[in-house]
């Protein structure tokens, strides 16, 4: 008996369940999205609105749900489209059955993105129309084509990138610098490309800021002090924060000079960028602009972050008195204590922080703001008494001791070395890499080369910090000229101004003799007796 086979077609789609023959409207929203705010991309952005609102509720099949968009933004992520984010949880909340756009390159330029928003829509039965590449993401060979031409979209991106990183490189070259000027405190946007102009209201707050941390507040108290003065945070907000402060204190721009990508976007696809510690190269312009800060001050305060950074003890800078009065017996620095605070005899002392701590107890005596300032004040004017012999030793030292052109030029040739021993290491790894070596006799040769570059590199670094000791001496040296030369009266008064710029910190033995060590290396001792 012949087999009689009779066909029964699909009355369903096997994507969505749904009748094929269904005379429900297919509800269809539009997306539309420009990558720049750029006046060409404006007319494109809006071009896009209008063609598919038209183009939808031109199709009797279609309901038309609504245009959803993204206005200025990039599309190497899906994480700050807001529109794009809002299309797809509509869609997987029922509201749209079909979203019709541009291109691929419109919906992600990120390959994993565009993939797995397709497929989430897809398990909901929700396509998706690219009317550039006439793909319908339900047919069969629709995620075929979508991985082809989000692979190709994610690849121009890249091109893209490539192209903008290689134009700000030719730039950094080239010397030209820029800074976010509405969040930049102290400079404006020149007429000229790349023009710092210096803002004087804002300049003087920055100043200010160098002021009172060489006088020894920290960048917590500097804040308060800011904000107390009523002072503009960059931006114009009242409101400071310690890293604004500490970003101030340490960015060259400041003193005229700009150091060139600082940072680097290493995945084109995140944008994430990450500090600079050597992957890509830098450049460093001296005198690109006007300076606010001089270059001696500056240096002071680079000096004064790397002391503090240094001290075995935590710095306090809640006045200019902390963390400057020390104890000979323990080394900790004096605090304040209040005694009486409830009544009439109410007072406030310096103390070590560890004289009433664990034994042994500290034996230094406390002592009023007031004597701190004596012991200052006196050791000033043992300076000025004394003014021609001092001064004539400090310049004697700034020609000899201080001096840094054969240390710079010792600094060229372990340079050099460091390098050549670099290379020698790369190319017997590269060569074990192509050939195949025998690897006890490698392993002997990496260990010898590895640790001949760590002996040069060794050597370069101590070169490298004996300039910098130097060069900090002589900062150190010229700005206790500059402030002391002009002096030649005995002075009566406490001067913050002094204290601040010639001050390192003051030591205090048990029987209340002090040392008045300043910054420039000189110490004085003042006996508790002396007049």
């Amino acid at each position: 008996m012949a087999k009689k086979i009779t066909a029964i077609p699909a009355t369903k789609s096997k994507f969505t369940s749904q009748p094929l023959v269904n005379a429900e409207k297919r509800k269809v929203c539009g997306y539309a999205r420009v990558s720049t705010d750029h006046e060409e991309q404006q007319s494109s952005y809006e071009a896009q609105m209008e063609y598919y609102t038209t183009y939808i509720q031109s199709r009797p099949d279609w309901e038309f749900v609504g245009m959803y968009s993204d206005e200025g933004i990039t599309a190497t992520s899906t994480t700050h489209r807001d529109g794009f984010k809002q299309m797809v949880a509509d869609a997987l909340a029922g509201k749209i059955d079909l979203i019709i756009t541009k291109s691929v390159s419109r919906f992600a330029r990120n390959t994993v993105d565009s993939l797995t928003t397709v497929r989430k829509l897809k398990d909901k039965g929700i396509e998706i129309y690219f009317e550039k590449e006439n793909i319908w993401t339900l047919d069969a060979k629709g995620e075929l084509l979508i991985t082809i031409m989000s692979s190709l979209a994610q690849e121009e991106s890249r091109s893209i990138s490539e192209n903008t990183r290689w134009g700000k490189r030719k730039q950094f070259a080239d010397g030209f610098a820029s800074v976010p000027y509405s969040h930049f405190l102290g400079y404006d946007r020149g007429k000229n490309k790349g023009e710092f102009v210096i803002n004087e209201e804002e300049a003087e707050t920055v100043r200010l800021i160098y002021k009172l941390f060489l006088a020894g507040l920290a960048p917590c108290s500097i804040t308060k002090e800011l904000e107390k003065r009523g002072l503009k945070a960059p931006g114009g907000g009242d409101k400071w924060c310690d890293g604004t402060v500490r970003s101030i204190l340490t960015n060259e721009k400041y003193k005229g000079d700009a150091l060139q990508q600082k940072s680097y976007i290493p995945d084109f696809l995140t944008k994430k960028q990450v500090k600079n510690n050597g992957e890509v190269p830098q450049y460093y312009v001296e005198g690109h602009h006007e300076a606010i800060i001089t270059p001696e001050v500056f240096g002071l305060v680079q000096d004064e972050i790397k002391r503090r950074q240094g001290m075995a003890r935590r710095y306090s800078g809640v006045s200019i008195y902390s963390s400057k009065v020390v104890c000979a017996d323990c080394g900790n620095v004096y605090g304040t204590r209040t005694f009486h605070s409830t009544d009439k005899y109410k007072h406030m002392v310096w103390q070590c922080r560890h004289k009433y701590g664990d034994a042994p107890v500290c034996r230094t005596p406390n002592l009023t703001t007031e004597q701190i300032r004596e012991f200052f004040i006196k050791a000033v004017n043992e300076v000025i008494k004394n003014r021609d012999e001092i001064f004539e030793n400090i310049e004697h030292l700034q020609k000899t001791a201080n001096r840094t052109d054969k240390l710079e030029k010792e600094l060229e040739v372990a340079s050099e070395e460091v390098s050549k021993a670099m290379k020698v290491l790369e190319d017997l790894i590269e060569q074990n890499a192509r050939v195949v070596l025998n690897q006890e006799t490698y392993a002997q040769k990496y260990n010898e080369l590895t640790e001949t570059y760590n002996a040069k590199k060794k050597r370069y670094e101590e070169i490298q910090e004996e300039i910098h000791r130097r060069q900090s001496a002589d900062r150190n040296n010229k700005n206790f000229l500059r402030i002391m030369k002009g002096r030649k009266k005995l002075i009566k008064d406490f001067d913050e101004d002094l204290w601040g710029g010639l001050l390192k910190d003051i030591l205090i033995e048990r029987d209340g003799t002090a040392t008045v060590r300043f910054k420039q290396g000189m110490e004085i001792t003042i006996k508790p007796d002396a007049k």
